[in-house]
C-alpha cells in the first residue's frame, strides 16, 4: 500500500489553521528556487532544533555582540558565510521558544544548517540560526529576508513569555524554567532546560532495529522479564507499550499545541465506547505498521499471533458503541481539537458462554492482566456526591442553595491516545474509575470499623464496575443513576477546570466549549453544569441558563416515545436531591413560556413537560436535554422523519430547526485497511493512491473500472479469501466445517425480538423444509447457504435466550442431517465482539438487516454499514429500515459498491420465497 510522504517529528503546527501571521502567506510569492522541491515543505524537529542549540559558538559582528538584551529583535548576517544566511534572534527565553522559531522556518521552506546559543543576559537569550533556502543556497534577495524577518517578529509577539504564577483553581505554582547554567564540552553557559531538551533531541525512530530495542526494553524493564526468555503475550505487552510511547510523544504535542492556541473544543459525552482492539488501528493510523511485522518477525514472533494476544476492550455493546470509537477515530483523522469522555468499565457487559444451547454469562474480566493503553492520572480525580440535604446560605448578600452530600466517590481519570490517520494529531478519550473517598475511608479505619470502610470501598467500585447494570430492581435503576451522574460530574468538573485555566469570563464558555451528547444518557450533564454555574461559580440563572443553551448537542437514536429514558422523581430527589431542585425549576420555566405560545392546551403542555406527572411520576432525560440543547441529531433522514413525526413531534412544532439529522457511518480505517487488507490494497492498486484511507469519496473513483475484467477478478479473490479465513474461525470454535463455496448470509447483531432473529430462524426452518422435500435434480439447482448467526442475549431478557437455545436446537438437526449436506447449515458465533466482526464482516455475502424499526429502535447496526463500506456482500432490509442518506449522491457513497458488485456476480438460481407475508 503507498503510504504518505513522512512527516518530520514534532511540527504539530500545521495540524489546525495556525495562528501564523499574514506575511506568511507570502511564500506563494517566492521564487521558485527558494521553494523546498518536495511536496510539502522539510519541516524540522523542534527537538532536532533543541540540540542544533547546544552546538559550537559561531562568530558574530561586534555590533550584535556589543547589542543590549531588552527588546525582542531579528538580525540578518549576510556576511559571515558565502554558504548560509544567519539569522540572530533576541528575545525573551521559554520553553518552546524554538519550536515557534522552526515552525516559521519550515513554512518558508528553509533547511536549518547550524544553530548556536549567542548569549544569555537574565531572562534573554540571542540564538544564531545559520539557513539555507529549499535548494541549499542562501538567500540574497532583500525582499524575501524582509519576508522573513517580519515573520518571525510577529511570530514572537504572538508568543510572548509567560511567567507563571500561583493557579487559582488548583492551588499549585507552576515553575518557571531553570536558568542554571551549565558548561558544555566548549565550556560555554547553557540552561540547563536546554541540555534538557537537547537530551530529548527528535521522536522515537521508527526502524526495526531501534523497534527491537524498545520492544526488548520493555519486556525487562515494564514487563520485568528476562529478555532472552519470554512468551507470545509477554511479547503482546512490550509491543503494545512501545506504540503507546510514540503515542504519547504526539499526545502530549498535540494538547500542548491546543493549550497554546486555545481553539473551541468539542467534548464528547458517551457510556459506550466499542473500540475493539488498538494495537492494529494505531499501527495503521501512525503508518508504522510494516516496520513493526519486520521488527518482530526479526526476534521470532508471528506479529498476526500477537495481536491476537490482544483482548477487546469491553467498553460497550452495539451499535451505538461502535460508531462513538469510528467518531473519535475521524475527529483525530479530521485535525479537530476533540475529548471523548467515558467509563472505565472493570468488567464491561459479559462474556457470552453457550452450554447445552443456553447463554451463560460470565463475567469478561478484560483488565485481569492491565491495559498496556491507558494512562492512568492519580494525580487527576474529582470528587462525585450523592445523597444528603440542600441548604440555604447567604453570600455576599444573597440566597445560594448549598448541597451538604452524605456520600463521596472519587473519579480517578484514565486516558487513551487515539491517533489520527495521515496526522500528528492524537487526541484523548479520558474514562473515569469510581474510587473510594480517602476523607471517609480513613474515618472508618479511625474509629477501627475495618468491615465497613471495605465494603463502602467496594460500593464506590461498583458504579464503574459493569456496563448498563441489571435496573428491574429500584436498587438497579439506583445503581444506573449514579453511574450516569458519576460520569457527567467528573466529566464537566473537567471540562470546567480545563476552561477555567485559561479565562476568566464563563461568558465565553460557549465560545470555548462544545458538548455533544450521544443518546440521552449523559442528559444529567445539563442540570449539572446548571448546578456548577449558579451554585458553585455564582452566575444569576438567566445568565447561566443562557450558556448552557449554547453549548449542548445531543443524538437520539430511539424512534418511539416509549424507549426514551425515564427516572422516577423519588429515585432523583433521594440520590440527587439538589438536581432535582435544578429539573423543577427548568421545568417551570419552560412550561410558562408554553403557555404563552399554546395557552390552555394542557395536552400538550403534559406531554412537553420534563416532569412527567400521575401516580409515578418520572424525569423524562430527553425532554429535559431538547428544551437545553441547541441541535438535536437523528441518525439518518428516515429516522429524523420519524422523530419529527412521532416521539418529537411537539418539539418540532415548537422548535422546527432544531432536530436535524448526521447520517451514521463507520471508518474506512479500521473496516478496511485493518480488517480487509486484501481489498484495501485493491482499492489503493486500482486508485493509484491510499489518499481515500482519510477522504472516502475518493471511492468514487472504483466506477470508472468497473468493466476491467482483472479488477473483477482480483475482487472475487479477495472475497474468496476472506471467506476462508472466516470458514477456519468458524471450525475452530464450533467445529463445523462449512464450506467457502456456499453463500455465507450472516445476521449478527444484538438478541432481541424486535431484531428479528426469530424471523430469521423461521425462514431457515422454512428452507430446510424445502430443501428435504426436493427431488435430486432440484437440489442441484439450489445455491448451498451458510447461514451465520451472532450476537448476546441481555441477561434479564428470557425471550431473547430462548431464541439463543432455539438456533442451537434447529442448528444441531440441520447441520446432522446427511440428506442436507453442505446445502444447508446453522452456525451461532459465541461472544460476538469487534474482533470477531473483523472476520465475520469481510466474509460475508449478504447481511441481513430485518429488523422492525417502528418498535423501538432507528438501525445504527454496526454490520449494515460495515457490510456496505466493505463492498463484500448485498445488503437485505425490510422497506422501512434501508438506509436512505442525505441526497442520492450520499446514498451513491454509501452503497454503491454493494450494488456495483452485482455486475461481478451473476445472479444465483431462484430459490423459493421464503415467508412471502413477512414483507
Amino acid at each position: 500500500m503507498a503510504s504518505a510522504p513522512p512527516l518530520h517529528s514534532r511540527h504539530l503546527p500545521l495540524l489546525l489553521p495556525t495562528p501564523f501571521p499574514s506575511s506568511l502567506v507570502a511564500i506563494v510569492s517566492l521564487p521558485a528556487h527558494h521553494r523546498s522541491p518536495a511536496s510539502t515543505p522539510p519541516l524540522i524537529s523542534c527537538r532536532t532544533c533543541r540540540s542544533l542549540a547546544a552546538a559550537r559558538h559561531l562568530p558574530r559582528s561586534s555590533a550584535q555582540s556589543d547589542r543590549a538584551l531588552s527588546a525582542e529583535s531579528v538580525v540578518v548576517d549576510n556576511d559571515s558565510s558565502p554558504a548560509y544566511t544567519a539569522l540572530v534572534v533576541a528575545t525573551a527565553n521559554r520553553i518552546g521558544l524554538l519550536q515557534v522559531i522552526t515552525r516559521v522556518f519550515a513554512v518558508f521552506g528553509l533547511k536549518i544548517e547550524k544553530a548556536s546559543v549567542e548569549e544569555i543576559q537574565g531572562d534573554f537569550v540571542v540564538k544564531r540560526f545559520c539557513v539555507t533556502d529549499g535548494v541549499g543556497k542562501k538567500i540574497e534577495d532583500p525582499k524575501n529576508l524582509d519576508r522573513i524577518v517580519k515573520a518571525l517578529r510577529e511570530a514572537l509577539e504572538k508568543e510572548p513569555a509567560r511567567v507563571a504564577g500561583p493557579s487559582a483553581s488548583s492551588g499549585s505554582t507552576t515553575r518557571r524554567p531553570p536558568q542554571i547554567l551549565k558548561s558544555n564540552l566548549d565550556g560555554a553557559k547553557v540552561p540547563r532546560a536546554e541540555l534538557m531538551f537537547g537530551m530529548m533531541d527528535r521522536y522515537l525512530k521508527n526502524d526495526p532495529i531501534s523497534i527491537q530495542k524498545d520492544i526488548l526494553n520493555h519486556v525487562e524493564y515494564t514487563i520485568a522479564r528476562s529478555r532472552f526468555s519470554f512468551n507470545d503475550f509477554e511479547a503482546y505487552q512490550a509491543l503494545a507499550h512501545s506504540v503507546r510511547d510514540r503515542l504519547i510523544e504526539r499526545w502530549h504535542d498535540t494538547q500542548q499545541y491546543f493549550k497554546r492556541n486555545d481553539p473551541k473544543r468539542v467534548y464528547f459525552l458517551s457510556l459506550e465506547f466499542l473500540m475493539g482492539r488498538s494495537l492494529s488501528n494505531s499501527l495503521t493510523n501512525l503508518g508504522i505498521r510494516d516496520q513493526y511485522a519486520e521488527a518482530v518477525s526479526q526476534l521470532g514472533f508471528d506479529f498476526e499471533v500477537l495481536v491476537e494476544k490482544e483482548g477487546d476492550a469491553a467498553l460497550g455493546n452495539g451499535g451505538l458503541a461502535r460508531l462513538s470509537a469510528c467518531l473519535m477515530d475521524s475527529l483525530a483523522t479530521l485535525d479537530l481539537p476533540a475529548w471523548g469522555y467515558g467509563l472505565r468499565y472493570q468488567y464491561g457487559l459479559f462474556r457470552q458462554q453457550i452450554l447445552d444451547g443456553y447463554q451463560h454469562e460470565q463475567p469478561d474480566f478484560w483488565l485481569n492482566f492491565g491495559n498496556p493503553w491507558e494512562i492512568e492520572r492519580i494525580h487527576i480525580s474529582y470528587p462525585v456526591k450523592y445523597y444528603g440535604k440542600v441548604e440555604e446560605q447567604l453570600l455576599n448578600g444573597r440566597k445560594s442553595k448549598v448541597w451538604v452530600p452524605e456520600e463521596t466517590v472519587e473519579a480517578v481519570a484514565y486516558d487513551n491516545p487515539i491517533p489520527g490517520y495521515g496526522t500528528k494529531n492524537t487526541i484523548n478519550l479520558r474514562l473515569w474509575a469510581a474510587k473510594p473517598s480517602g476523607q471517609y475511608d480513613m474515618e472508618s479505619f479511625n474509629t477501627g470499623d475495618y468491615i465497613n470502610s471495605i465494603i463502602n470501598g467496594q460500593k464506590a467500585e461498583t458504579i464503574s464496575n459493569v456496563l448498563y447494570p441489571d435496573d428491574r430492581t429500584y436498587q438497579g435503576k439506583e445503581l444506573r443513576l449514579k453511574q450516569q451522574y458519576f460520569f457527567v460530574s467528573a466529566s464537566l468538573q473537567d471540562i470546567v477546570r480545563r476552561f477555567k485555566d485559561s479565562h476568566t469570563d464563563f461568558d465565553a464558555f460557549p465560545d470555548k466549549v462544545a458538548l455533544q451528547l450521544n443518546d440521552t444518557h449523559p442528559s444529567l450533564s445539563v442540570v449539572e453544569l446548571m448546578r456548577i454555574l449558579v451554585d458553585e461559580e455564582h452566575l444569576d440563572w438567566k445568565r447561566a441558563w443562557k450558556i448552557v443553551c449554547k453549548v449542548f448537542s445531543i443524538t437520539i437514536h430511539t424512534v418511539v416515545a416509549e424507549g426514551l429514558e425515564k427516572v422516577p422523581v423519588d429515585l432523583m430527589g433521594s440520590l440527587l436531591p439538589r438536581h432535582l431542585e435544578i429539573i423543577h425549576e427548568i421545568n417551570f420555566y419552560f412550561l410558562e413560556d408554553l403557555k404563552q405560545r399554546y395557552g390552555s392546551d394542557f395536552d400538550r403542555l403534559s406531554r412537553m413537560s420534563i416532569v412527567e406527572e400521575g401516580a409515578a411520576m418520572n424525569v423524562r432525560m430527553a425532554n429535559l436535554a431538547i428544551v437545553c440543547c441547541n441541535t438535536v441529531n437523528a441518525v439518518s433522514q428516515v429516522h429524523s422523519k420519524l422523530l419529527k413525526g412521532g416521539a418529537l413531534k411537539d418539539f418540532h412544532q415548537l422548535w422546527p430547526q432544531k432536530i436535524q439529522y448526521k447520517t451514521n457511518g463507520v471508518t474506512q480505517r479500521r473496516w478496511i485497511v485493518v480488517s480487509n487488507p486484501g481489498l484495501c490494497n485493491l482499492i489503493t492498486k486500482s486508485l493509484g493512491t491510499d489518499t481515500w484511507i482519510s477522504n472516502i469519496d475518493l471511492l468514487m473513483g472504483l466506477r470508472q473500472h468497473a468493466e476491467d475484467t482483472n479488477l473483477q477478478n482480483e475482487w472475487k479473490m479477495v472475497r474468496k479469501l476472506n471467506k476462508i479465513r472466516l470458514a477456519e474461525y468458524i471450525e475452530t470454535i464450533t467445529g463445523l466445517k462449512v464450506s467457502v463455496d456456499a453463500m455465507f448470509d450472516v445476521q449478527a447483531k444484538r438478541i432481541h425480538e424486535y431484531k428479528r432473529q426469530l424471523l430469521n430462524v423461521l425462514g431457515i426452518i422454512y428452507r430446510y423444509d424445502c430443501i428435504k422435500n426436493m427431488k435430486a435434480d432440484d437440489k442441484r439447482k439450489v445455491v448451498p447457504r451458510v447461514c451465520i448467526i451472532g450476537g448476546k442475549a441481555a441477561p434479564g431478557y428470557e425471550m431473547a435466550k430462548n431464541i439463543i437455545k432455539l438456533i442451537h436446537a434447529v442448528a444441531e438437526k440441520i447441520n446432522n442431517d446427511d440428506d442436507i449436506g453442505d446445502l444447508l447449515k446453522l452456525v451461532f458465533i459465541p461472544d460476538y465482539n469487534v474482533s470477531v466482526a473483523e472476520v465475520v464482516i469481510p466474509g460475508s455475502d449478504l447481511s441481513q438487516h430485518i429488523r422492525a424499526v417502528k418498535f423501538r429502535r432507528y438501525c445504527s447496526s454496526l454490520t449494515r454499514y460495515c457490510s456496505s463500506l466493505t463492498g463484500h456482500c448485498s445488503s437485505l432490509f425490510t422497506p422501512d429500515n434501508l438506509l436512505k442518506p442525505a441526497s442520492p449522491p450520499a446514498s451513491a457513497r454509501c452503497l454503491y459498491l454493494s450494488v456495483w458488485l452485482r455486475r461481478f456476480y451473476p445472479a444465483p438460481p431462484e430459490v423459493p420465497v421464503i415467508l412471502p407475508s413477512a414483507a
